[in-house]
């Protein structure tokens, strides 16, 4: 299977890992079988990493938040920035690090906890690894959009209101 082909099956099951083989083929022109080799391969080769359910929990009446950290960091000699990533990621609370250029180099996401808690992680947990510079904690008050689905009612009218 060609390339440009994996990557429009990645696409597809990126919106929506429910579909099966043969609706991925249909949509595509292909052979259901050459879709399951090729979603098996790109599993064993962790291309696919795993299927999610995207979850709405405002919806969900949880009074939970979410929040995502920034972290200044000194890079450890001769690692660079990947152990202090990987102290970072082996916390349970932690759902997500990413390296970043600009004003801070770590990005430390957390979802679904109580305030308190977000707070507690980070005054005891990221703040006294000795490479922490600093930290900034942003608590997220409202999701729009995540992973591509809007998160807001798109049947609201949207016109301007004119009067006389």
């Amino acid at each position: 299977m060609t390339k440009e082909a994996k990557e429009k099956i990645l696409k597809i099951i990126e919106k929506n890992s429910r579909l099966t083989n043969v609706d991925i083929a249909v949509m595509l022109d292909l052979d259901p079988m050459d879709v399951a080799t090729a979603l098996k391969q790109m599993e064993e080769d962790k291309v696919i990493c795993g299927y999610h359910t995207l979850v709405n929990w405002d919806k969900a009446a949880d009074d939970e938040v979410s929040a995502v950290i920034e972290l200044k960091v000194n890079p450890q000699r001769g690692a660079g920035f990947d152990k202090i990533a990987e102290r970072v990621y082996q916390y349970p609370e932690v759902d997500a690090v990413y390296l970043m250029s600009g004003a801070y180099d770590l990005l430390v996401e957390m979802r679904k906890a109580p305030m308190k808690e977000i707070a507690g992680f980070v005054a005891n947990r990221l703040s006294t690894i000795d490479e922490v510079q600093s930290t900034a904690t942003h608590f997220i008050l409202k999701r729009y959009k995540d992973h591509g689905t809007l998160f807001v009612s798109e049947d609201r009218d949207k016109r301007m209101v004119v009067s006389p």
